[in-house]
């Protein structure tokens, strides 16, 4: 009589994102998250029209918005630091106080300051946005244990930023257009401020504390001037370089076929794709390592690109922006793991910080580019791939070093061989 064969192991359960967001805590980290960061879209946007709408030109309404952006940027691995050291309550709420008084103190500059008094509340404003998306991907571990749950928690909340660029600069539009873009400007800061709050006074925001700054790989002091940490975050601006020419670029093609629409729904249509992306990937479960899954995606995101050269008619031009943007979710997913496998103990929310600041970087000098070559039409199409494929470069080059080095199980070394030399 044969011997019976052990049964073959169940299969585990599909991963559903009501799963995800009926897990304690999510839902709402999610959503205030996303309320509070609303602001990252609706701000510039307002400012501009703000500026435009009180006598100034448009030249320095687009400086002041710039600005905005660029300074909310720069500061990100400093406030990074600091929740690492001082939790993220001490950081988040009087940043997200200041952020909100300076964008409402800002209408009142018209008839009593000047381009100076503006210039110096927008940087400052911009310098005290609350670093929402760091925090939050710092919080994962802690609120969802589960590897899996986790995996589709992060697809999630990176395929819905997206989003934030769509819904923000529509309700500026509504706001400015049904009352004036000073009600708009407020509405920014209330959004911003009732987020933030949302977010800090959740239990895991207000518990979080970083690991202690003690990495037993690399001594008492952790540093993020690690190879394979550099070379992600360098590759990670030729991301942001693509999506910043296809903003410019989407411009260009509203220009060039007379169709203004065209100027927001072809950025809507790679945001639309990146959500769907992120919704499609963190529903399963992948073979893959992460930072080969992450090469892999960053291959197909720079196929996706490759159309556009073609100089596709406007609905075909639409379509194809689609493509890049459903696997842009997958290579930002992917560069945040491998970013927490990587960074050293204690520093992980300055980690993600300069990841952050990295496709900001990319996307500001894809802009600049793309704007001096607006009118060249080959040149402007070809520039996301270009930024892509500087990223994919990168990538190939640093494969080996985007693995965590010395990765073992744990409890295999060194506590067995103690133990035998005991009762030797």
């Amino acid at each position: 009589m044969s011997p019976t064969a052990p049964p073959a192991p169940a299969p585990a359960p599909r991963i559903t994102y009501g799963a995800v967001l009926g897990s304690p805590y999510v839902a709402r980290l999610l959503g205030g998250t996303l309320t509070g960061r609303l602001p990252n879209g609706m701000a510039p946007v307002a400012i501009l029209l703000w500026a435009t709408t009180s006598g100034s030109s448009i030249a320095f309404g687009g400086l002041l918005s710039a600005l905005y952006g660029l300074s909310s940027s720069v500061v990100q691995p400093v406030k990074g630091r600091l929740m690492d050291r001082h939790g993220q309550m001490a950081v988040h709420l009087p940043a997200a106080v200041l952020n909100s008084a300076l964008l409402v103190t800002l209408p009142l500059t018209g008839p009593y300051g000047g381009p100076g008094l503006a210039t110096a509340l927008v940087v400052a404003a911009g310098l005290t946005t609350p670093s929402l998306e760091a925090g939050l991907r710092a919080l994962w571990p802690s609120v969802l244990p589960d590897a899996r749950l986790r995996h589709a928690a992060l697809a999630l909340d990176t395929g819905t930023q997206g989003l934030l660029y769509i819904v923000g600069p529509l309700l500026v539009a509504a706001l400015a257009s049904a009352y004036n873009p000073s009600v708009a400007i407020t509405v920014t800061a209330v959004l911003g401020l009732v987020g933030t709050t949302v977010v800090v006074l959740a239990p895991p925001s207000r518990r979080w504390r970083s690991t202690p700054s003690v990495d037993t790989r690399h001594g008492p002091v952790g540093r993020l001037n690690r190879p394979g940490l550099l070379l992600l975050f360098v590759s990670l601006t030729g991301i942001g370089f693509a999506i910043g020419a296809m903003n410019v670029w989407s411009i260009a093609m509203a220009e060039h076929h007379e169709q203004d629409m065209l100027s927001g729904i072809i950025p809507a249509a790679f945001s639309t794709g990146s959500f769907l992306g992120g919704l499609a990937y963190g529903r399963r479960t992948w073979s893959r390592t992460t930072a080969d899954r992450l090469i892999i995606a960053s291959t197909a995101f720079l196929a996706g690109w490759l159309p556009l050269a073609a100089l596709p008619a406007p609905f075909a031009a639409t379509a194809a922006v689609a493509v890049p943007g459903a696997f842009l979710t997958i290579v930002v997913a992917c560069a945040y793991v491998t970013t927490d496998a990587l960074a050293p103990a204690g520093r992980t929310s300055e980690a993600y910080a300069w990841l952050i600041l990295s496709i900001g970087v990319g996307q500001c000098a894809g802009t600049a580019l793309a704007g001096r070559l607006a009118e060249q039409t080959l040149a402007s199409a070809a520039l996301p791939a270009a930024g892509a494929a500087f990223a994919l470069a990168i990538l190939l080059a640093a494969r080996r070093q985007l693995r965590p080095a010395g990765h073992r199980p744990p409890g295999r070394h060194r506590r067995p061989l103690r133990g035998r030399h005991k009762t030797s």
